[in-house]
């Protein structure tokens, strides 16, 4: 597993670093610990003067470099390597270019499988309204993307949300291969959408509705019951939920009900002009989860 971490010094990005604890008991092959100074932030302003950019980018690239060594430290403390001999190989990267992007980049330089960064979740009210790094981030990277929302030293609950998709079965062996810590429990949910709307349901009889639902929750209900079985064979806790109402509000509620660390999900892989915006049940979990969410996406296999 190689990850690339993005840090730039704030409470929230410490807190993807510190995640890395969360991870110890799968120890990865590779961590690259990335910042990312943008030069156009020092062009914004009037009245340009390059004598006094060009001292600002000095003092920016130096105070990232103290940051990137400060940040290994405690990647390394994270996952328990920092008195013993190193079996993770750590990589400091210093970049230039748009925040976002130039993470992205940097993760398919690496050839990373997960990109792991901080998140100020759902008290970033500017990030609401502009689109926080992490949604960005998110929204265009073609390797899985974890958003820390909050401190996780330990993984103990999970909720992993499917659908009857290859990227939901793909999540799901993703998560138990690489990330799934032995001592946690994982509750496999499925929310499936209704098959009639609201205003058709007030014109037929509670059987009718009951008829239309029936092949979808026992579809759900097949998923989870073979989910949890690959699960249970490699050993691990698991339970199982499948409800029927809107997707979003189902998952965001269940997650608050289990008060879950984490919440798993899966995502394809999305076209260029998709990737400018998720629009999709990942960007609204993404930015709704009281929780951190790992989006699954690139696996193979």
């Amino acid at each position: 597993m190689r990850i690339l971490c993005a840090v730039d010094g704030s409470e929230y990005s410490q807190w993807g670093v510190q995640a890395l604890e969360a991870l110890a008991g799968r120890e990865p092959e590779e961590v690259t610990l990335l910042h990312v100074v943008d030069p156009s932030a020092l062009q914004a302003g009037r009245g340009r003067n390059p004598t006094a950019e060009k001292r600002a980018l000095t003092a920016m690239e130096k105070a990232g470099g103290i940051l990137l060594r400060e940040a290994e430290r405690s990647a390394r403390v994270a996952l328990g390597q920092a008195a013993t001999g190193p079996r993770t190989t750590f990589h400091r990267t210093l970049a230039h270019g748009p925040l976002a992007q130039t993470i992205v980049r940097q993760a398919r330089r690496v050839k990373a499988d997960l990109i792991l960064i901080g998140s100020r979740g759902l008290s970033d009210i500017r990030g609401f309204l502009l689109g926080s790094i992490s949604r960005q981030v998110a929204s265009i990277a073609r390797c899985s993307v974890f958003v820390v929302k909050q401190p996780i030293p330990q993984l103990r609950r999970i909720t992993l949300a499917v659908d009857d998709s290859k990227h939901s079965r793909a999540a799901a062996r993703f998560f138990r291969s690489h990330l799934l810590p032995d001592s946690a429990t994982t509750t496999i949910l499925s929310s499936a959408e209704r098959p009639v709307t609201d205003l058709a349901v007030r014109y037929l009889s509670k059987g009718q509705v009951a008829e239309l639902e029936r092949p979808v929750l026992e579809r759900a209900m097949k998923l989870v019951t073979a989910l949890r079985g690959e699960f249970l064979k490699e050993g691990f806790a698991v339970e199982t939920d499948v409800q029927m109402d809107h997707v979003v509000d189902t998952i965001v509620k269940q997650i608050g009900t289990t008060h879950a660390d984490l919440l798993v999900i899966g995502s394809r892989d999305l076209t260029k002009s998709e990737r400018l915006h998720l629009g999709s049940v990942s960007e609204s979990l993404l930015r709704h989860a009281p929780c951190s969410v790992l989006i699954v996406r690139g696996t193979r296999g």
